[in-house]
């Protein structure tokens, strides 16, 4: 078998819990080689966002061709976007170079609750980006905003939002249900024309969550070209995670909600 590259599209993280920096690690956690596109520059640490500073949408784009002219690439994870013109700068790459197994983690807010999508963007991500997205890998606030509706309260009416982002264009909707007040942890991926599949995991009982959904979002791209299909690397990113929060007290970083451990099977 041969080597994956495996391109992340996000803001940073000096914390290294979040963003790019994350996605790097479950990338080489679990066999892919990671590329890096910066879409915004970000003071965060565990305790919050200090800071956005959007990298202007020409550099994004310079940065994308650059990488793409060279280096084939066989998933995409996309997070941050921070605006209007970054979303078309990378809808337009997306187009040029054909680019496949694109998993699309629409980030609007932080664990912290600090804004890092601009309000007047929603629009663009909802009809520019999703359609173009092989996977989207929204929570339940995120659902409710793309969607403009109150957050699904129970899997019933996560299904049905689900159903209803697939019509705004994704290929398939995996919607986290992490957000439900339930004893486990249980996430849906839907697809047109077939029945739902959960995915279900305890709820580990840790305040060390920081990130937990760029992880998921960027083990499930690393995996994507390594398993036969994307029910398949959904659920070996979800046991992965699984376990990057079970040892996420392992690890003393920050006086907040601290990352998960990404290379807990290496340490």
């Amino acid at each position: 078998m041969g080597s994956f590259n495996i391109l992340s599209i996000a803001g940073t993280d000096p914390s290294g819990g979040a963003g790019i920096q994350a996605d790097l690690k479950a990338f080489s956690a679990l066999g892919g080689y990671g590329t890096t596109v910066v879409t915004a520059l970000v003071a965060q640490t565990t305790t919050g966002v200090a800071a956005v500073h959007p990298v202007p949408p020409e550099f994004v784009t310079r940065q994308l061709t650059t990488l793409l002219d060279d280096v084939r690439i066989d998933a995409v994870k996309i997070g941050m976007l921070a605006d209007t013109g970054v979303i078309e700068a990378v809808a337009a790459a997306l187009d040029a170079y054909r680019l496949r197994n694109v998993v699309l983690d629409p980030v609007m807010v932080a664990k912290s609750g600090d804004r890092l999508l601009a309000a007047e963007a929603i629009e663009g991500l909802r009809t520019v980006l999703l359609p173009r997205a092989d996977l989207i890998t929204p929570n339940l606030p995120e659902a409710a905003d793309l969607l403009g509706e109150d957050e699904a309260a129970d899997l019933e009416e996560m299904e049905e939002q689900a159903r209803r982002l697939l019509k705004l264009g994704p290929a398939r909707v995996l919607l986290k249900g992490g957000h439900l007040s339930t004893g486990d942890s249980t996430d849906l991926l839907v697809e047109p024309d077939a029945p739902a599949v959960p995915f279900t995991a305890e709820r580990v009982p840790t305040e060390n969550t920081h990130g937990t959904g760029c992880t998921l979002s960027s083990a499930i791209a690393a995996l994507l070209p390594q398993r036969a299909g994307v029910a398949e690397a959904v659920r070996d990113a979800k046991s992965y995670l699984t376990e990057a929060l079970r040892r996420a007290d392992d690890l003393e970083v920050g006086r907040g909600k601290g990352p998960v451990h990404h290379f807990h099977a290496w340490w």
